[in-house]
């Protein structure tokens, strides 16, 4: 390989595995950068460290993983922590030596310490969750503030990995990722086709400035039409395989054989149904048992993955037909994450869509690739994941209640507001409260752990409306108004900071201001 190749580096930090690829600027090809006592394959980094703070040692990557078993490993072996940045309702269990972000900023900045010198980096493209995408977004940019790159830019997960097959612009394409602790599904509208140019990824930086406040391209936006997700993953499966024969596990080498026969009964270059694992039972004691495949899939129904999988299809195709977009219109169904290596799982997504063409590309890199196939510079479009409702009064009932502003699944910022007319609920009223609530989903409440072992509960969480902590915000009329009489019309939207605004206008259509209600995230 040539020295100095100056180009775009993509980094997919996942919650099991990191892929780093690279692409010059000369050519259209990606490679896979491989780094020494790092790396565990080319451009596949396992997503763990090794730090301790009398010592200053660290390590990471497969480094970090072959301490995992050493003395005082609780302490300073840390992994699983990238479900946890930008996260504020998952608590951490076990007392680590770092937090998950600490532990992500380690991680991070020893990687890019350790990026061969060959590699000149003129654009850094990053990946973030959907789940936590705000927070995590945040940790990221504010970890890239010291990087002395020209560009840093960002896409979701689901999009880069719809963008990192070979699928016509213009295609409306569903996602299915099970990664390590995370499940993920989208559709996603690739934006282009009849003569339009694809989407290109979110830029953040630009010399240190704001792209938005210097940029003259118009913006080109690739539409995510719905998505939606829970916190369970191949690492929960680990744990259920090893459940199944040892039902107090107290070690952590009998999940990583858990993984290896889970991977040899998903590979389709190995044929063999039954595998012998070797479990230790006490220190220094094994027994042997045997997994095969039709155990392996009873493990995977009894505790309610497919069940689960289902309620999420569910929730997906009904998001999507509020956007005009059925099963039909689908182009194409994209396997990404080693857990859509499993065969039950690629059955149930078969018999569940049997019309549609199923890609399953490199299940690990193909987030990275894809982020690379986006130059930086545009902004993608997303939805938002809560209903937003405003909080009336029925007069005829004497009761409260809350009406819809903008619901689940609705793209934002908005491109039409909302308009609502305000009327009075009492005579000689002079003074209009706004109230906001929002509509959640709490997909963590599907995870439900029995024995400290995670399970998927049978019946899915429901919708319900929490009203905002922020303080209501209140409109003063100059006359007084009576029972039934309009007073106010309202105009609600969401612009590209998330930040949800109002202005008002009174009877006579007289702006009486614009007003700021506060960020929907």
């Amino acid at each position: 390989m040539e020295n100095n190749l100056l180009g775009t580096l993509a980094i997919d930090i996942g919650n099991t595995n990191t892929v780093i690829a690279f692409q010059d600027q000369k050519d259209t090809n990606s490679v896979l950068v491989e780094i020494p006592n790092i790396t565990s394959s080319p451009g596949v980094i396992p997503t763990a460290v090794w730090f301790e703070e009398s010592s200053k040692t660290i390590k990471i990557g497969i480094s970090a993983l072959k301490m995992k078993n050493n003395s005082n490993s609780d302490k300073f072996f840390h992994s699983n922590f990238k479900r946890l940045i930008g996260n504020p309702i998952e608590k951490i269990k076990q007392k680590k030596f770092l937090s998950p972000s600490e532990s992500g900023e380690k991680f991070f900045k020893f990687l890019w310490a350790n990026i061969p010198k060959e590699y000149e980096i003129k654009r850094l493209v990053l990946t973030a969750p959907i789940d936590t995408y705000k927070g995590y977004r945040e940790w990221l940019v504010n970890l890239c503030k010291d990087i002395s790159v020209d560009e840093i830019a960002l896409v979701d997960e689901p999009t880069a990995a719809s963008l990192g097959i070979d699928v016509p612009f213009g295609s409306k394409i569903m996602t299915l990722d099970i990664g390590g602790s995370t499940i993920d599904m989208n559709i996603v509208k690739i934006e282009g086709g009849e003569g339009k140019s694809g989407p290109i990824a979110e830029l953040l930086k630009f010399k240190g400035n704001d792209v938005s406040s210097i940029s003259k391209q118009k913006l080109r936006c690739a539409e995510i039409i719905s998505k939606t997700g829970s916190k369970i993953g191949g690492q929960d499966i680990d744990q259920w395989i090893v459940d199944y024969f040892i039902t107090d596990n107290k070690y952590g080498a009998n999940l990583l054989k858990a993984e290896e026969i889970k991977c040899k009964l998903s590979s389709t270059t190995v044929k063999e149904n039954e595998y012998p694992i070797q479990l230790l039972i006490q220190e220094n004691k094994e027994k042997e048992f045997r997994l095969s495949k039709e155990i392996f899939e009873k493990i995977i129904i009894e505790n309610n993955l497919i069940n689960h999988l289902n309620s999420l299809l569910k929730d997906l195709l009904n998001q999507a037909r509020g956007k005009f977009c059925t099963v039909d219109d689908l182009s194409a169904i994209i396997l990404v994450g080693g857990g859509t290596q499993i065969p039950l799982i690629k059955e149930w997504i078969t018999q569940k869509i049997s019309k549609i063409e199923i890609k399953s590309p490199p299940p690990i890199e193909s987030i990275a690739l894809g982020a690379l196939a986006m130059t930086p510079g545009v902004k993608i479009k997303d939805i938002l994941t809560k209903g937003l409702s405003i909080r009336l009064f029925n007069r005829r009932e004497q009761t409260h209640f809350w009406h819809p502003i903008f619901c689940k699944g609705q793209t934002w910022p908005t491109e039409n507001p909302f308009k609502l007319i305000l009327q009075a609920s009492q005579n000689n009223q002079k003074v209009f409260e706004i109230i906001i609530g929002e509509t959640k989903k709490e997909r963590e409440y599907d995870v439900i752990f029995e024995n400290g072992l995670p399970k998927l509960s049978e019946v899915q969480s429901q919708e319900k409306i929490i009203q905002w902590d922020k303080k209501p915000f209140k409109i003063v009329l100059e006359n007084e108004s009576n029972i039934g009489e309009d007073n106010l019309t309202l105009f609600f939207k969401i612009n590209k900071k998330a930040d949800l605004s109002v202005k008002c206008f009174d009877i006579k259509d007289e702006l009486l201001g614009e007003y700021n209600l506060g960020n929907i995230f």
